[in-house]
C-alpha cells in the first residue's frame, strides 16, 4: 500500500456544464447529482478505498486551491499541486510523476479525473488494484476501457487485440490502436466490431515506466520536469513550476504518450462509467418520476412535462408546465432553457455570452 498513490486531476472548467460549471466554480467542485457530495469528494472518497490519504494528490489549477482545501480537509496541504496554466493532461502527468517519484522513486500510481462518474466504486477499485499490479510487474502503461453500450461519437475509442499479455487478468487486453472523437458512422462500426471500447481517460502506471515514456515520446517536456531535481518541495518549486509551465506544449496525455508508445494496455471494465460531459449524461443517471423528468430541487412542480432535465436550487420554486425534451437549469443569477438535442450548443452559448455579456456570467 505504501507504494501506491492517486492523483486526481481537477483543473478543467467543464463548458458543457454552464450555467452551473463556471470558470470560478466548476462541475468538480458542484453536487451535480444531489448527493451531498461534490464530484471531487466522490472521487477522492472512492480514492480512499485504493490509498491512504497522504498518497492522494489534487493536481488543479491555482485559482481551485481554496476550493480544494475546502472540500477536502482531509487531504495534507502539500498534496494539492497547483498548475499555474491550463496546458492540457500531458503537463499535469508529468508534473504529477516528478513530484510523487522524488518522493517514492517505487510509487505506482493511478491517474483519475475528478468529474466523472462511477457507480460500481468496489468493481472501480478491483479494476485499479489488478492494473497496479500488472504496471508494476511488467511496467506497462495501462488504461480502463468501457464497454460501449450506443454510438456515441463524444467518446474516444480504445482498439484491442484479443492477446492477454503476461497476466492473470483475462480482462487485460493488448492496444491497438487510439481514435478520438469518431463520426456517427464510424461510432456504429466499431460498436459492431466488438474490439472496441470507450477510453475512460483513467490510466495506471509506475512513476518509472510513465517518466521513461515521456523520456522516449516527449523528450523536451521530460527534459523540463528534470531540471525540477531538488526543487521539489522546496521554496524554488513554484518559481521552477512557472517556468516549466511556459515552456511546456499544450498536449494531452494521449496524443502525447497512449497513442505513441508501444507497451500500452486496456483493462475492460464494467465499473457503471460516465464521464458527465453533458445534461443529457447527467440525465441518464437521476432518478426519474413518472414522466421521465429527472429533478434536482426541493421545489420542483412539474406539469404534463415529460423527458426533461431539471437542475434548481434547493429552496426555489419552480413550476414548469408543458415542456418535453428541455434542460432547465438555474445556476446564481442564470437561467438555462434549451432543448435536449441541442446541448451540444452550450458551449457556442457560452461564447456568446462572454462576447456580449462579459466574464462576470461565465
Amino acid at each position: 500500500m505504501k507504494n501506491r498513490y492517486c492523483v486526481i486531476m481537477a483543473g478543467g472548467v467543464g463548458t458543457r456544464f454552464w450555467p452551473m460549471s463556471r470558470t470560478a466554480h466548476p462541475k468538480q467542485f458542484i453536487d451535480v447529482l444531489g448527493i451531498g457530495r461534490t464530484l471531487l469528494q466522490s472521487t477522492f472518497d472512492r480514492s480512499l478505498k485504493i490509498c491512504s490519504a497522504k498518497n492522494i494528490f489534487v493536481v488543479t489549477n491555482e485559482s481551485y486551491k481554496a476550493l480544494v482545501r475546502e472540500q477536502l480537509p482531509e487531504l495534507p496541504e502539500e498534496n494539492i499541486l497547483c498548475e499555474p496554466a491550463r496546458k492540457n493532461t500531458a503537463p499535469c502527468v508529468a508534473y504529477a510523476a516528478w513530484k510523487i517519484h522524488s518522493i517514492n522513486p517505487d510509487a505506482t500510481m493511478v491517474v483519475a479525473p475528478s468529474d466523472h462518474l462511477i457507480m460500481k466504486e468496489d468493481t472501480y477499485v478491483k479494476a485499479i488494484k489488478s492494473c497496479m499490479k500488472q504496471a508494476e510487474d511488467s511496467q506497462d502503461l495501462i488504461t480502463i476501457g468501457i464497454k460501449p453500450t450506443r454510438p456515441d461519437t463524444g467518446y474516444g475509442y480504445i482498439q484491442f487485440v484479443e492477446m492477454n499479455p503476461k497476466s492473470s487478468d483475462s480482462r487485460m487486453k493488448k492496444v491497438k490502436t487510439f481514435t478520438e472523437k469518431p463520426d456517427l458512422e464510424m461510432a456504429k462500426f466499431f460498436l459492431q466490431s466488438g474490439d472496441f471500447l470507450w477510453n475512460a481517460g483513467i490510466f495506471v502506471w509506475t512513476a518509472k515506466a510513465i517518466q521513461k515514456a515521456f523520456d522516449e515520446y516527449m523528450p523536451e517536456m521530460a527534459s523540463i520536469f528534470n531540471e525540477g531535481e531538488g526543487k521539489w518541495g522546496t521554496a524554488e518549486e513554484d518559481a521552477f513550476l512557472r517556468d516549466a509551465y511556459a515552456r511546456c506544449k499544450n498536449i494531452s496525455i494521449d496524443y502525447a504518450i497512449m497513442e505513441k508508445a508501444t507497451n500500452v494496455l486496456v483493462r475492460s471494465s464494467i465499473i457503471g462509467w460516465s464521464d458527465l460531459g453533458t445534461w443529457g449524461s447527467l440525465f441518464t443517471h437521476i432518478r426519474h418520476d413518472e414522466n421521465n423528468n429527472a429533478v434536482v430541487g426541493k421545489h420542483v412542480m412539474m406539469y404534463d412535462s415529460k423527458n426533461c432535465v431539471v437542475h434548481m436550487p434547493k429552496d426555489k420554486l419552480v413550476v414548469i408546465e408543458g415542456l418535453d425534451d428541455y434542460i432547465v437549469v438555474e445556476s446564481d443569477n442564470i437561467l438555462l432553457i434549451c432543448k435536449m438535442q441541442d446541448e451540444q450548443q452550450i458551449r457556442a452559448f457560452v461564447n456568446d455570452v462572454k462576447i456580449t455579456k462579459g466574464e462576470k456570467f461565465v
